[in-house]
């Protein structure tokens, strides 16, 4: 009787790990590409565009995995529902990091012509399936796992790895910006972090075929509670949950997105401020992302979901009107503040979110709805505002369209949020 609980510990400590470690190698294959995108696919793909042109078309490639991450969340929700969390978690590492990996040996525009640009979105469709059924089966890991009253604290580790991922992507631009020449970069350099994945998916790998199925999954096995097809009973029962649980997600998308990629180019091609110059502060915008996630994670276990969430979110609204104004000064300083501010508050959202889409849930489709919800919540908070940022500012409206356009996507997960329900006492 006394060996048991110290088993069990171990235990909970690898799955921790290895939600963490999975994330955060997932989320370096999606950002190297946010990045990738910003600098130099515009040429490398595209040339012979004008550069709002080939930004344009860029950031569309970036896009197409977000309107994957839908397919792939359905995709390896029914089979996590069906048959287990872990071999999911598996296949969908492999899936993202093979992708990444032939991205960066894919040769460019000048090489094979048109061929190059839809070789190109194809494998970025293939990431957005893999990372989609990546969050789900991480943050189920960690919830399902959990003791009572600590599925926040649990489900923090899979919160962080998105954090751990950017640092490292990020860094690896920032070395090679100071290594190579622009030349350099353009031609071969920006490949390097793509081709690196290769190494990370091996680690990660390794990590996830030591873990164990969650007790609440098995249990569910034990008892016959497998539904045949979970997507049908999920928008059956919950489609609500769906719709709502996505909205709310949209404003950490958005916070997220806008503030890298987006305001990466924007930085770099009309602040003219340099290229590591705006790496090292979106860099030191993220750390305060982690601290943000820490601290409403764990917050979210005393005071509640709900509550934690509508905090950060009503104070996002507020933000998205004052990031621009202070972009617009080109104050080193002041840029660092905005960015700072947006990513800050991204993780006070997103910190809460690794427990609280799971708990909406019931377990015979907890995967494919806690996954559906993220995803779509990516495509409207993710995809569409590197696009809809860069045409506003072509149009005319300039950065503060951007910035009315930031607070509109905070103000509908807040309302999307007071139409939800608080989860943190239910049972799994």
């Amino acid at each position: 009787m006394t060996t048991s609980p110290q088993v069990a510990a171990p235990s909970r400590s690898r799955i921790a790990a290895a939600s963490l470690i999975g994330t955060a190698i997932e989320f370096y294959d999606f950002y190297i590409y946010g990045t990738a995108a910003a600098l130099v696919l515009n040429t490398a793909f595209f040339p012979g565009m004008d550069p709002v042109a080939g930004s344009l078309a860029a950031f569309s490639t970036f896009a197409v995995a977000f309107l994957s991450r839908p397919l792939g969340s359905a995709l390896f929700g029914h089979w996590g529902d069906r048959v287990g969390r872990k071999s999911m978690l598996v296949v969908s590492l492999l899936v993202m990091g093979l992708s990444t990996v032939a991205i960066g040996l894919l040769p460019g525009y000048a090489a094979i012509g048109v061929l190059a640009p839809v070789l190109l979105v194809l494998l970025r469709f293939t990431q957005g399936i893999g990372l989609g059924g990546e969050w789900g089966g991480a943050a189920l890991l960690a919830t399902e796992h959990a003791p009572p009253g600590r599925r926040g604290l649990y489900a923090m580790f899979p919160q962080l790895g998105p954090s751990a991922g950017f640092i490292v992507a990020n860094g690896l631009f920032l070395v090679l910006g100071e290594t190579l020449s622009d030349a350099q970069f353009g031609e071969w350099g920006w490949r390097l972090p793509f081709v690196a994945s290769l190494l990370l998916v091996i680690v990660g790998l390794y990590v996830r075929l030591k873990i164990s199925e969650t007790p609440v999954f098995q249990a569910a096995m034990d008892q016959h509670r497998i539904a045949k097809v979970p997507i049908a009973g999920l928008l059956r029962h919950q489609w609500r949950r769906v719709l709502l649980g996505a909205g709310a997600m949209t404003v950490a998308y958005t916070l997220f997105y806008t503030a890298t990629t987006y305001c990466l180019a924007y930085g770099t091609a009309t602040l003219k401020i340099p290229k590591t110059t705006m790496l090292g502060l979106t860099m030191a915008g993220v750390v305060f992302m982690a601290a943000g996630t820490v601290v409403s994670a764990m917050v979210s276990d005393r005071l509640g979901r709900r509550r934690t969430l509508l905090a950060g979110t009503g104070a996002a609204v507020v933000w998205g009107l004052v990031m621009f104004p202070l972009m617009e000064t080109r104050s080193v300083l002041l840029v660092g503040v905005a960015l700072a501010g947006a990513l800050g508050l991204m993780g006070l959202v997103f910190g809460p979110m690794g427990a609280y889409l799971p708990e909406l849930f019931k377990t015979q489709y907890r995967y494919s709805g806690a996954s559906v919800a993220y995803s779509l919540g990516g495509v409207l908070g993710g995809a569409v505002p590197p696009l809809v940022a860069t045409s506003l500012q072509a149009g005319g409206l300039g950065v503060m369209g951007v910035g009315a356009y930031v607070s509109a996507m905070a103000l509908l997960s807040l309302l999307c949020l007071l139409a939800l329900p608080e989860t943190g006492e239910d049972s799994l």
